[in-house]
């Protein structure tokens, strides 16, 4: 049995960061002149509150489960955008999307949060509103 280091969410979320391409708002135009898929990592309700335009929503917690049937998914050499709220929860989907296979994985550097500070624009769910 091989025996681990026990490590805390944060040094789970610094460990990703340092693996995965990551990109400021500020930055993004040049990616998303690419078409990438974009995709919101938050739960459904954080998503239905406002998210970056034409985004797709696949928590975290069940990305795993999803990925392989999600139609957004389909080409694991596409190009990825993920995002969370504040760019942590982001950073570990994007190393574990890379760990499935896919090519071109990028995390959205400040998620959500950073993306609505630098006046980027947001869609909202008009359910939600």
């Amino acid at each position: 049995m091989m025996t681990m280091t026990a490590m805390s969410a944060r040094d789970l979320v610094s460990e990703a960061r340092a693996s995965v391409d990551e990109l400021a708002p500020a930055d993004a135009g040049r990616l998303l002149a690419a078409s990438p898929t974009v995709v919101d990592v938050r739960e459904p309700g954080e998503f239905a509150d406002g998210h970056l335009p034409g985004a797709v929503n696949i928590p975290r917690g069940v990305m795993e489960f999803k990925v392989d049937e999600h139609p957004a998914l389909t080409e694991r050499d596409r190009p990825l955008l993920i995002y969370c709220k504040a760019g942590g929860r982001g950073a570990l989907a994007a190393r574990t999307l890379l760990r499935m296979g896919f090519a071109r994985v990028t995390n959205l550097a400040g998620g959500y949060d950073g993306w609505v500070q630098a006046g980027r624009p947001v869609e909202r769910d008009p359910a939600a509103c």
